[in-house]
């Protein structure tokens, strides 16, 4: 976790506002560059539930829970706080409010916190203390809360960032137990979960788990059976209701921070398998419970960052994103994009001056630029909006759009070029609005989000702009109902088989792969399974079905399936590839291959993909390796290279890494797609 700087704030939104007059084009200026922007309604992503839009509370923020701060939280749409903040979590006791060896501020007990948020209007997510604290105290506490108090909290975290515990080297998260291993973790939270839910059983229970691609995750330590997440999950997978992650990307620059979010979508389907492996019968939830932005924390950096990265997450599954946090205070003063940054990770003012005095803070409680981003991501997610599937024929131009409840669309549009303007059109797949559409904006620099009226087939976008659209369908017949999640079966190299609910009598079912922003409709029936077929080896897909009645009116998108075809077996090749030894950003990989053909391979070439952009070769051995274009090319060596039928030779490669280490999955030796065990 960040630990004490500064916080988050209010939306203020202009009721009325005036549309932009055109003006002549300065010579200095850059012409708006064109863009398509599609939103295909067809391909439905995750479904948002009622604690989408989070942030964070610490007990040393001296504004915890007062009207000020509840009302700004409020104004943003917040849907949940977390409490009692970060590594303070496992240090603090609730009974008397103090936290041995760390300050606590007068006025932020429990009750002040739910006092604070109940004005707001949301809901909390409470941290048990693990670290110092002991299962009886945690249960007590869900009793105080949820039987005393009736505050109906409904979700629990054992526990902050224990991986920080010194086990793996570096020690931040305060531990008293014999041992820091992830056994010792699974085994205690086994008996916090018990017996918080022996008082109330209605309650969601949360583990500590690493975020793919970041540290620790991918390390073994001494002793330890598997990574942190495999042990955890291992023992603790039956007790819990959802995962915890934390993600602080980084980043140097404004494009390196904003580039960071593309990595959402393999975080959490890295979670997803991992989750799915352990508790098979039970869809465990995720949750990110802390992230920030990793360069210009306030200005407009930080506030694309934060509406792109709410967005992203939610759309791949989140259940809740939690922003670090409201107040935490300045770092250090730089320049960015012409406005002032403190380097601090708080949504809203400190008003303090930096330590060395050259810059000082707005008024306590002034918004910050995420303020504004994480409000309009409000917009999208409200409970029960299906995010949907987008495009951009510009990466400068980010695009998210959900489905709301009432039929409306609401689309996020950011604009990441801090020089040059966007002249967006619209496209709607699947998806007919009216023709005006209501506008929301926040610019670079300013102090508010703005409302106008505009079309919703076009937009300009100034430079480091974030915009929504809000907009009404042109007509709203009523729909058949939508299906629920489909599940895949019996997948092979070539074919998968999709299953859903029955969505009524009289309809019909279309099935469609998601294609990008456009939709490939893989068939249609009458039944509730369809077959797939010729895909292709080693590939993963996404489809949804949609539900068309005899008037011809179709249903939203279900929500997605997920599935990866084979690879071939048998097949002329095998091979296995082994993580040997991980550090967090780069792994020793070992890679049998096996002939198992008939035929003696006197020379060979195996190649493969890296599944992502920060994926790359460092060094191999044992063979010739080369890279191009993400693709690795391995070669036998002139001499002493042939395999015989049904023996195995070994290769040894470096890999480097700067996001989640996605393994190749398809592998082809001389030009032959080998088994891939």
């Amino acid at each position: 976790m960040r630990t004490a700087r500064a916080a988050l704030v209010a939306l203020v939104v202009a009721a009325g506002g005036v549309a932009a007059v055109p003006v002549a084009q300065a010579a200095d200026t850059p012409a708006p560059v064109p863009v398509q922007v599609t939103v295909n309604s067809r391909a439905g992503l995750a479904t948002t539930g009622d604690a989408a839009v989070g942030v964070n509370h610490a007990v040393w923020d001296t504004d915890l829970g007062t009207d000020t701060v509840a009302d700004l939280l409020h104004d943003a749409g917040t849907q949940i706080m977390r409490y009692p903040g970060g590594s303070y979590s496992d240090i603090y006791h609730w009974k008397d409010n103090t936290a041995p060896g760390g300050y606590v501020a007068p006025d932020t007990d429990f009750d002040h916190f739910m006092a604070g948020v109940h004005r707001a209007g949301a809901q909390a997510m409470v941290i048990a203390n693990y670290g110092t604290g002991t299962p009886q105290e945690a249960a007590d506490w869900v009793r105080y809360a949820n039987v005393e108090k009736q505050d109906g909290v409904r979700y629990w975290e054992i526990g902050n960032e224990l991986y920080g515990n010194g086990h793996y080297g570096a020690s931040w998260e305060s531990d008293d137990h014999p041992a820091k291993t992830p056994a010792e973790y699974a085994t205690n939270l086994v008996q916090f979960s018990r017996a918080m839910k022996a008082v109330d059983p209605t309650i969601k229970i949360g583990a500590v788990l690493t975020t793919p691609g970041n540290w620790p995750d991918g390390l073994v330590g001494d002793g330890d059976a598997g990574t942190w997440n495999q042990v955890v999950l291992s023992i603790a997978a039956p007790d819990i209701d959802f995962a915890i992650l934390h993600w602080y990307p980084g980043g140097s620059s404004a494009p390196v921070a904003l580039g960071k979010v593309a990595q959402v979508r393999d975080i959490t389907a890295m979670t997803r398998q991992l989750l799915d492996r352990y508790s098979p019968d039970r869809r465990l939830g995720i949750a990110v419970t802390e992230m920030n932005a990793g360069y210009g924390e306030n200005t407009q950096p930080g506030a694309l960052f934060a509406a792109d990265a709410y967005a992203a997450l939610l759309e791949n599954g989140v259940f809740t994103v939690d922003w670090w946090d409201v107040h935490n205070g300045p770092g250090t003063a730089s320049t960015v994009a012409g406005q002032t940054d403190f380097n601090d990770f708080g949504l809203l003012s400190s008003g303090t001056c930096t330590s060395d005095g050259s810059a000082c803070e707005p008024p306590r409680n002034t918004p910050f630029a995420p303020y504004y981003g994480i409000s309009l991501v409000s917009r999208l997610a409200r409970p029960g909006a299906e995010f949907l599937r987008t495009g951009s024929s510009d990466p400068l131009v980010v695009a998210h759009a959900a489905r709301q409840p009432d039929g409306d669309l609401a689309v996020l549009l950011a604009n990441e070029d801090p020089d040059a303007a966007r002249a967006v059109t619209m496209s709607y797949q699947g998806y007919q609005p009216a023709a005006s559409a209501q506008v929301l904006s926040y610019g670079n620099g300013d102090s508010r989000i703005t409302t106008s009226s505009g079309s919703a087939a076009t937009r300009m976008l100034p430079p480091y702009s974030l915009t929504v659209l809000l907009l009404h369908p042109s007509s709203t017949p009523a729909g058949p109902a939508a299906v629920g999640r489909p599940t895949a079966s019996a997948v092979t190299v070539h074919d998968a088989t999709l299953s859903w609910p029955a969505a009524g009598s009289g309809v019909k079912y279309e099935v469609f792969r998601q294609n990008g922003a456009v939709s490939e409709q893989w068939g249609e029936t009458p039944g509730t399974s369809f077959t797939v077929h010729n895909l292709e080896p080693g590939t993963t897909y996404t489809a949804n079905v949609v539900t068309r009645d005899s008037a011809g009116r179709v249903s939203w998108a279900s929500p997605p399936v997920t599935f990866t075809t084979g690879t071939p077996d048998p097949a002329a090749c095998a091979v296995r590839l082994s993580d040997t030894n991980d550090w967090g950003n780069g792994y020793v990989g070992s890679i049998d291959i096996t002939n198992t053909s008939s035929e003696t391979l006197r020379t060979w070439t195996l190649r493969f993909a890296w599944p992502t952009a920060w994926q790359q070769l460092s060094s191999g051995w044992n063979a010739t390796w080369s890279e191009s274009g993400g693709t690795v090319a391995v070669r036998g060596a002139d001499s002493g290279a042939a395999i015989a039928p049904g023996a195995t030779v070994n290769v040894g490669f470096v890999g480097a890494y700067q996001g989640p280490n996605v393994l190749p999955a398809l592998y082809t030796l001389n030009g032959k797609t080998c088994t891939t065990r």
